[in-house]
């Protein structure tokens, strides 16, 4: 009978090691590790995300999308123009527009387009307009803004510096010989005409349609119309980016309180509608209580929707600026009348 050999551990040697099986304690701490780096990536990303949104909505608001021009004054009124390019009043940069003359008049009309639009400004409709003009016999500047162009875009500036490119319209009209000039502007366009005024554009008049001016609460409305965020931080936000994206411009740098609470020297009617969803109606009453001129006026139209009111109410918007034009003409010729004190 064969024996089998017993092997017996050696004296002083460490006893085999048995396998470790993992406590439910160890279990559930390294899946609790597990789950907070989860949730913490997952937080980042979505702090990333909030993050890039309003960088992009920074972008969005300095860097438009502008359709090309589609027409001219010529293929879509028969209205003879010239293609025109004039210097802002600063001399940083050229615009370029077009000259609708009216015979012999000496006075024009400069049209002030809005923002994501170009000269042309479709919806409004700007030739239409300038058709109209063109009958009570003004000569008409459609000028491109810089952030419009076509041969030398720049960043969208809230009207900062698009205040000065309106002043060098102005003057290229009062170069060509105009005398008596009033300067029409829908939305931001008529913002922009606003904060010339601040800087004394030696206009008779305005008129200004869906007037927009870019504010924190103005900014927000838009936002919120597209998207529930919190007004804070987004704000805050917008407030940072907004400079890196547009060049340099802060939107503590537009006068967009200063333009509501002042007082100007010549008559402005404010048109707005109260359905107007990305223009506050309480833009243009603002400006309207603060204006002290007796032509002022203000017509709030209801229902109407942004930039729409000339499309929804053709005829009697144009009797009411008629009848503003005409009060504006007769100012005019009355001061003209009057004898100049040397």
């Amino acid at each position: 009978m064969t024996t089998l050999p017993i092997s017996l551990p050696l004296a002083g040697a460490a006893p085999l090691a048995t396998p470790s099986v993992p406590t439910e304690r160890s279990f559930l701490h390294r899946a609790s590790r597990i789950a907070l780096y989860v949730s913490l990536s997952i937080v980042s990303l979505l702090v990333l995300l909030f993050v890039a949104f309003h960088a992009y909505i920074a972008w969005s608001l300095s860097h438009p999308k502008v359709a090309s021009l589609a027409a001219n004054p010529f293929s879509a009124k028969n209205l003879e123009y010239s293609d025109i390019i004039f210097a802002s009043s600063d001399g940083s940069m050229n615009l370029d527009g077009w000259w609708v003359p009216s015979k012999d008049s000496r006075k024009t009309v400069v049209l002030s387009h809005g923002y994501g639009a170009n000269r042309e400004e479709s919806w409004v409709p700007m030739y239409d307009l300038a058709d109209f003009l063109h009958g009570l016999e003004y000569n008409v500047l459609m000028f491109d803004y810089g952030f419009a162009s076509a041969s030398h875009r720049m960043a969208a500036t809230g009207g900062r510096l698009e205040s000065l490119q309106l002043l060098g319209a102005i003057q290229y009209a009062r170069d060509a010989g105009s005398d008596e000039i009033v300067v029409w502007g829908f939305s931001m366009g008529a913002g922009t005409a606003l904060q010339a005024a601040l800087r004394h554009a030696p206009v008779d008049a305005m008129i200004l349609d869906s007037t927009f001016l870019p504010d924190e609460n103005t900014i927000y409305h838009n936002m919120r119309n597209q998207i529930s965020i919190p007004k804070y931080p987004s704000v805050d936000l917008i407030r940072w980016f907004f400079p890196i994206m547009s060049g340099g411009t802060k939107l503590d740098q537009i006068p967009a309180e200063e333009a509501q609470q002042t007082a100007f020297d010549f008559p402005i009617f404010l048109i707005h509608g109260t359905a107007d969803e990305k223009a506050p109606v309480y833009l243009s009453e603002n400006v309207a209580k603060a204006q002290k001129n007796p032509d002022s006026r203000l017509w709030v139209v209801p229902d109407a929707l942004h930039e729409m009111i000339f499309r929804m109410h053709p005829e009697e918007y144009t009797a009411r600026t008629t009848d503003f034009l005409s009060h504006v003409h007769a100012a005019y010729l009355a001061k003209a009348a009057q004898p100049h004190v040397a």
